[in-house]
C-alpha cells in the first residue's frame, strides 16, 4: 500500500510535506467539473462553491432552518409572493469590490436564463422577477405564494457581476473566470491544477460578523479517485479526510490517529426501468421484480450496513420526508403475482409469455466487480427473469440514460438529492424530456398536478406505489477522518458545511 500508491499520491498533492503549516488535504474522487455554480451537478463542487469560495444569500443552521449569511435580512409581502433581502455591506470580492444586491441578480438573471443551461434551472420557475432596489435591497416576485425561502436561495453561489457581466450566457462555460476565480467566501482561490489539485487560502478580510478568517491557512481539494491511494493517503496522514469504502471502515478504525465518520446523505439508489418500454409499462410487473429483489442483503453486503433500505426517493432522515408503504422482499408472493401476469416459467428457467422470454440488460457504470448488479441478477433469477448486465463508463452511461432516446431497458444508479427536494421535478415531470438526471421514461398525470401544486409529499406516494424505480437503498457518507483535525461535521447540508471551523492541531512530535 505504501508503493505506488503513495507515489501517485504525492503526485498529486504536490509535495504534500512542503506544503505551508495548517494546511488540510482533502480527498476528491474526481475533479469538481466547474468552479461556477451554474454550471455545476458535482455534488463536492457545489458544496466548494457554497462553504469555501463564494456565499450565498442565506444558509442552513444544523436544523435546516434558513438564517442570514449574505443577507442579514428578509421580509415577505402579506401575500407571500414578494420577497425582500437586506445584504450586508461589508462583504468583499477577493479583488476588493463590495458584494451588492446587483450581483445576486445577475446571478439569478444568469439562472433563469436558457441560454446558461442551469441545471436546477427549474427551481426558478415561479420567479417572475428580479430586481436589485440599490445595492443593499434584492426584491424577488413570485408567480403564487411561497411557504418558504425556496431551497435555491440557499444553495446558489453568488457571482461577482463585475468580472461575469460582459459574458454572454452561452459563453460561460468557457469564460476565463474557471480557470481564475474571485470569490467572496471565506477562503481565496490559489490555483488549479486539473485532473490534480484545487488550492484555497483562508482570505484574512473576511468578515468578523460572518466568523472572520477561518483557522485553517490552505485548504487542498485532492482528485484521488483509487480507493486503496485514498486508504493509503490516510494511513499514512499525506490526507486529513478522504471518503473509504465500506469495506475498509473496520481497517480505518484500527489505526491510531484516524477516526471514521458515518453521515446521512442525499443519495439514493435506484433501479430505474423505461417505463416507455411495453416489457416495463405495467406496474404490476415492476412490483412484482421488486418484491424479488433482497435489499436487506444488498446493504449488508455491499454496503457492509452502511446504509438503509429505501421505499422512495427521499431518505428517512431528510424533513420532507413522508411515510410511503413499504414493498417487502417476499419470493413467493412475487412469484405468485409473475404467474398471474401470465409470465410462467419455461424449459430453461425463464419465464416467458406469448413466446417472449422475461429477459432484459441492466446499464450501470463499468467497474471491476458490480457486486450490487450481481446480487440484482441472482435476486431476480431465482424468479425466472434473466438480466444481462452492460457496463459503460460514466460518460458514455450518462449520455444513454440522459438522452431522449431512451436506448436502454433498465439502469441502476445513485441520484443526488437537494434539501429543497427539487430533484423530484427533474425525475418525475413527464413533460421535461431529456434534461439532466431526467432517467425514467414515465408519464404519470396524477405526478404532474402533484409538481404543479409543489406538493412533494403526494409526489413521493404517487412513485412510491406506481414504482417507476425500484429504490435500493439510501446511502451514507463514510469518511476517514485525521484525529488531528477538529471541528468536522458532515450532514444533511454537506460534507464541507463546517470548513470555516476546522482547525487542524500539531502534529505529534
Amino acid at each position: 500500500m505504501r508503493g505506488p500508491s503513495l507515489a501517485a499520491l504525492a503526485f498529486l498533492l504536490g509535495c504534500a510535506p512542503s506544503a505551508p503549516p495548517g494546511t488540510v488535504f482533502y480527498a476528491s474522487g474526481a475533479d469538481l467539473q466547474s468552479i461556477d455554480p451554474l454550471l455545476t451537478v458535482h455534488t463536492l463542487a457545489n458544496q466548494v462553491q457554497r462553504y469555501v469560495l463564494f456565499t450565498t444569500l442565506v444558509r442552513y443552521d444544523s436544523l435546516l432552518r434558513p438564517e442570514p449569511y449574505l443577507a442579514d435580512r428578509w421580509a415577505w409581502s402579506a401575500d407571500r409572493r414578494t420577497l425582500t433581502f437586506t445584504l450586508r455591506g461589508d462583504v468583499r470580492w477577493h479583488d476588493g469590490p463590495l458584494t451588492t444586491a446587483r450581483d445576486a441578480a445577475f446571478t439569478l438573471r444568469r439562472a433563469r436564463d436558457p441560454r446558461t443551461g442551469y441545471p436546477r434551472a427549474s427551481d426558478l420557475a415561479c420567479l417572475d422577477s428580479v430586481d436589485a432596489v440599490d445595492a443593499a435591497v434584492l426584491r424577488l416576485r413570485f408567480c403564487r405564494p411561497q411557504p418558504a425561502i425556496p431551497n435555491i436561495l440557499v444553495e446558489l453561489a453568488i457571482l461577482p457581476e463585475h468580472l461575469l457581466g460582459a459574458t454572454p450566457p452561452e459563453s460561460l462555460r468557457t469564460a476565463s473566470f474557471n480557470d481564475h476565480p474571485v470569490g467572496n467566501g471565506p477562503f481565496r482561490f490559489v490555483s488549479h491544477e486539473p485532473g490534480r489539485r484545487w488550492v484555497f487560502a483562508a482570505d484574512t478580510g473576511f468578515p468578523a460578523a460572518l466568523g472572520g478568517p477561518p483557522e485553517v491557512r490552505r485548504l487542498v481539494i485532492a482528485v484521488v479517485s483509487e480507493p486503496s491511494t485514498k486508504l493509503a493517503g490516510l494511513t499514512s496522514g499525506e490526507l486529513h479526510v478522504a471518503g473509504i469504502q465500506p469495506m475498509h471502515a473496520a481497517l480505518v478504525r484500527k489505526v491510531p490517529g484516524l477516526a471514521v465518520s458515518d453521515t446521512p446523505m442525499l443519495l439514493a439508489y435506484g433501479l430505474f426501468w423505461n417505463t416507455g418500454r411495453p416489457l416495463f409499462a405495467d406496474p404490476l410487473l415492476r412490483r412484482a421484480l421488486t418484491m424479488a429483489l433482497d435489499r436487506r442483503r444488498m446493504v449488508a453486503a455491499y454496503l457492509y450496513g452502511f446504509g438503509t433500505v429505501a421505499d422512495g426517493p427521499v431518505p428517512p432522515s431528510h424533513p420532507g420526508a413522508v411515510a410511503v408503504p413499504a414493498i417487502p422482499f417476499d419470493l413467493p408472493a412475487a412469484r405468485a403475482l409473475l404467474d398471474s401476469l401470465g409470465w410462467l416459467v419455461g424449459p430453461e428457467g425463464i419465464r416467458q409469455r406469448a413466446g417472449v422470454p422475461l429477459a432484459f440488460t441492466l446499464l450501470t457504470v463499468g467497474s471491476s466487480d458490480n457486486v450490487l448488479e450481481q446480487l440484482i441478477q441472482a435476486d431476480l433469477a431465482a424468479v425466472g427473469v434473466r438480466v444481462r448486465i452492460r457496463q459503460l463508463e460514466m460518460g458514455a452511461f450518462l449520455a444513454t440514460a440522459q438522452s431522449p432516446r431512451r436506448e436502454y431497458d433498465a439502469l441502476v444508479t445513485g441520484i443526488p438529492g437537494d434539501l429543497g427536494l427539487g430533484y423530484l421535478r427533474g425525475l418525475f415531470d413527464s413533460r421535461r424530456r431529456g434534461e439532466p438526471q431526467q432517467y425514467a421514461q414515465y408519464a404519470n398525470a396524477a405526478v404532474d398536478r402533484a409538481l404543479d401544486a409543489g406538493d412533494l409529499a403526494a409526489v413521493q406516494r404517487l412513485v412510491a406505489a406506481d414504482l417507476p424505480v425500484t429504490w435500493l437503498y439510501h446511502a451514507r457518507g463514510l469518511h476517514g477522518e485525521s484525529r488531528r483535525l477538529r471541528g468536522v461535521r458532515m450532514d444533511l447540508r454537506g460534507e464541507l458545511v463546517t470548513v470555516h471551523d476546522w482547525r487542524l492541531e500539531p502534529a505529534a512530535r
